[in-house]
């Protein structure tokens, strides 16, 4: 059974180019938990991609660390790595993939890939993070369009 979903994506206007990624967490109901934004500078999609992942994990940890995860992203790349069926030859990518892992207990943990679109909200928030970037800025949590439920 399924206690929390991580919806993450990542992008790069160039490859590598201006970059951010975003993540939310929602409840079983649907509901956004917690969002995150994050302004990468200059990077590769697949490393946005993973910085993604990565901020939804930890995201999903504060909320709850004993929690059963479902991450859905539409990076085919990222899903078959964190599952296990594809090998990481990246060097950048493997560092990436095992910080990941080391968040949450892989146990915890199921990968689905998704279409893109049904992972609007975390692109969203991946294309709020490279507006930011570009401008070099922070990402504003208030000025975002994926809010959280108040606690």
């Amino acid at each position: 059974m399924t206690d929390l979903i991580v919806e993450a994506d990542g992008g790069s206007r160039g490859n590598p180019g201006i970059a951010g990624a975003g993540a939310l967490v929602r409840n079983e109901q649907g509901q956004v938990l917690a969002a995150v934004a994050v302004p990468l500078g200059k990077a590769s999609n697949n490393v946005a991609e993973y910085s993604g992942l990565i901020a939804g994990l930890r995201l999903a940890r504060e909320i709850d660390s004993q929690a059963m995860v479902e991450v859905r992203m539409d990076s085919k790349l990222v899903v078959e790595q964190m599952s296990g069926r594809w090998k990481i030859k990246h060097a950048d990518m493997k560092r990436l993939a095992d910080e990941a892992s080391r968040i949450l207990p892989p146990m915890q943990v199921r990968y689905t890939w998704v279409p893109r679109a049904e992972n609007l909200d975390a692109d969203r928030l991946s294309n709020e993070a490279m507006d930011a970037s570009a401008a070099g800025t922070e990402w504003d949590p208030t000025a975002s369009r994926i809010q959280p439920i108040p606690n």
